[in-house]
């Protein structure tokens, strides 16, 4: 098993100027992360800022596996937007290591102004760095804006996707 060191910050200029960090978070900003989660048409139905508990321990989680990364993107102190990638190996594809990328989410006052793009495309360079094959993601059925995002960033909706919830934390 082939064991990636995790990530170091890296700095990226905005088309408006604006200054960013893209870092591993760490337990101070959990709170911001959640807050993110439950400031989204979708993330209001399904996240609990009041249950925190649980997101410390899948944060703890997250952090102990050397396949998983939460990643923040800070502005001056404030966490503005985040993502989970995963590392994923497989048989499939000659053994190929496959990335994937979930909950993505970026501020509402930090839309359209190019930082998601820029997180997308710092997530795809670190799946190239990793040696992944390809990187994946899924998009809830309703966020056609998200579909048309990631469209313009080179994503192919090539395969229809299934969930299934399960118990009463899905």
């Amino acid at each position: 098993m082939t064991i990636h060191p995790r990530i170091t910050s890296m700095e990226f200029d905005l088309p408006d100027g604006s200054t960013c960090v893209v870092r591993e978070a760490v337990a101070s900003d959990l709170e911001s992360i959640v807050a993110l989660l439950v400031d989204d048409p979708l993330g209001v139905t399904r996240e609990s800022a009041d249950e925190m508990y649980r997101y410390r321990e899948a944060f703890e989680d997250i952090s102990s596996d050397p396949r998983n990364l939460q990643v923040v993107v800070v502005h001056g102190d404030a966490v503005v937007a985040t993502l989970q990638l995963t590392f994923i190996p497989g048989l499939a594809r000659g053994g190929a290591l496959r990335a994937q990328i979930e909950a993505v989410r970026v501020g509402a006052q930090w839309r359209s102004r190019g930082l998601g793009g820029a997180l997308i495309r710092w997530a795809i360079d670190e799946a190239e760095r990793w040696g992944c094959a390809l990187v994946q993601l899924t998009s809830d059925a309703s966020r056609t804006d998200a579909h048309r995002f990631y469209t313009r960033l080179g994503f192919v909706d090539s395969h229809v996707g299934y969930k299934m919830a399960l118990g009463t934390t899905a």
